[in-house]
């Protein structure tokens, strides 16, 4: 998800696009929550670590 979210971020800067630029620091930002959830211990949609 975070992946996604800088490609993006990167894709619309270049373009242009805002939307693609909003939707990228959205998933980056839900992206890097998930993962710290994750890498505390807590169960993330029923897995105990998110990759």
């Amino acid at each position: 998800m975070i992946i996604l979210g800088v490609i993006l971020l990167v894709v619309g800067f270049v373009t242009g696009i805002s939307i693609l630029w909003t939707i990228g620091i959205v998933l980056v930002v839900i992206g890097a929550i998930l993962w710290i959830l994750g890498g505390m211990g807590h169960a993330v949609g029923g897995r105990r670590h998110y990759w």
